[in-house]
């Protein structure tokens, strides 16, 4: 059985897990990480794969993922689209975020990656590349590329690019009463607490992302 683009990601995604941490990723983070809307997905492209022979999944394990066949080398981090696919999207890539501590925003290169827009929802305007694994809990690691959606609204328990005194970030946005903070989801790193007169605005909202052969 043939797998499609979208299977070779998320069995990469999980061979990548299992030979780093030991653990597959959820569903939940399989979904968010490939831009899906919700679980159900996910959920269908794993049964795919374990109908394929490409894993195996333990009953009564809620994360109970074994990879049979690794993935193929040419597809397993990054699908890319033909440029006059009518679901191609030609992004451009404008410097980097952080997903540890803020860096500079200044957009250090200007090239185009023409991607299948299956991997995103919404559609987004440009790709930034993570440095840093404070989002590692959400299936964002150091050297993906996120798709951002520009928008200065977002909801809070959305991931968020945020920007800070002319630093930008990507967390999970926390509004509160009073506050809003700007959370990690890695439990080495601490919430960003924006203050009172800082310099703050949401650049854009996450939609997916994909990762670069290393």
């Amino acid at each position: 059985m043939q797998l499609t683009d979208t299977q070779q990601a998320i069995l990469a995604m999980i061979a990548e897990r299992l030979e780093a941490e030991g653990m597959p990723p959820s569903q939940t983070e399989i979904a968010r990480a490939l831009g899906f809307k919700g679980v159900r997905a996910a959920q269908y492209h794993l049964e795919a794969l374990e109908a394929a022979g490409a894993i195996e999944r333990i009953p009564g394990r809620a994360r109970g993922i074994r990879v049979l066949h690794a993935p193929q080398p040419a597809q397993a981090t990054m699908s890319f689209a033909a440029a006059n696919d009518e679901s191609a999207l030609r992004l451009p890539v404008l410097g980097r975020v952080a997903a540890g501590a803020p860096i500079g925003a200044d957009a250090d290169h200007h090239d185009y990656v023409v991607l299948d827009r299956v991997f995103f929802s919404p559609s987004p305007d440009y790709l930034l590349k993570v440095k840093g694994d404070s989002m590692r809990d959400e299936g964002i690691f150091d050297g993906d590329l996120i798709g951002v959606h520009r928008t200065r609204d977002a909801r809070s328990g959305q991931i968020v690019v945020a920007r800070i005194d002319e630093e930008i970030t990507v967390k999970l946005l926390k509004i509160g009463r009073d506050s809003i903070r700007l959370l990690p989801r890695n439990p080495d790193y601490s919430p960003i607490d924006v203050r009172p007169g800082q310099d703050f605005a949401i650049e854009g909202l996450y939609c997916g992302l994909v990762r670069p052969n290393r």
